[in-house]
């Protein structure tokens, strides 16, 4: 494991979860690799902590999916596969289609507002090529469509798969050349929530969904 990990230190959080958050981040970015194996002496002496708060994370990672245990070789870092993808991918779907149709019977001209902003701070997190914060402020565009249903459950069942979504959003968030198409689209998604067009805003969500399903697919075949 050449890969130098560097304690992200919050004061406000406990110890197990900064190592939890430092490794989710290093394999979310693609700095431990899939198949990497994951071994807890040496993370605990790169991190300088013990080997409990390693023990802890890995076990966290393993139910998000970021992590595979292998018997006879330990825990490694999951590799993305088209079918994981595909799940995780159909179930955004659904989500997303659902909460545009709710959204366009409660939109009002302020969502609107915040949405056209939410674009315009994901056009400038894109200028930083920061890849984790281009990926934050997509997230939150998404959110406040989810928050314009005034759907409790909804919310509650996006936020339980957040994190299985997040690695799909960040590998397709890799291919520069598609940002531009992104603005595009979200543009397109504000104006038919404006129009309240149900039908094609239902349409677009899948769309652009799909979009990323083809391209992380590419990838996949490209890396097998």
């Amino acid at each position: 494991m050449n890969t130098e990990l560097t304690l992200d230190i919050n004061d406000y959080l406990p110890l197990r979860d900064v190592v939890f958050n430092t490794l989710r981040q290093a394999i979310l970015k693609g700095e431990l690799e899939p198949g990497e194996r994951l071994m807890e002496v040496q993370l605990a002496n790169k991190l300088g902590v013990s080997r409990t708060p390693i023990r802890e994370a890995i076990r966290k990672l393993e139910l998000e999916g970021l992590v595979r245990m292998v018997p006879r070789k330990g825990a490694e870092v999951a590799s993305i596969t088209e079918k994981d993808m595909k799940d995780v991918l159909e179930v955004r779907t659904a989500l997303e289609g659902l909460a545009v149709q709710l959204a366009c019977e409660k939109i009002k001209k302020a969502d609107i507002t915040e949405l056209i902003a939410a674009n315009k701070e994901f056009e400038n997190a894109i200028k930083t090529k920061d890849l984790t914060l281009i990926a934050e402020a997509d997230v939150a565009f998404h959110d406040i469509i989810y928050k314009i249903t005034e759907n409790q459950r909804l919310i509650q069942t996006v936020n339980n798969l957040r994190e299985q979504m997040y690695r799909y959003r960040l590998e397709y968030l890799k291919d520069e050349k598609k940002h531009a198409k992104l603005i595009a689209e979200h543009k397109d998604i504000i104006e038919q929530l404006k129009m309240r067009d149900v039908e094609a805003v239902t349409e677009s969500i899948k769309q652009h969904i799909i979009n990323q399903e083809k391209s992380i697919g590419k990838t996949i075949h490209k890396n097998n």
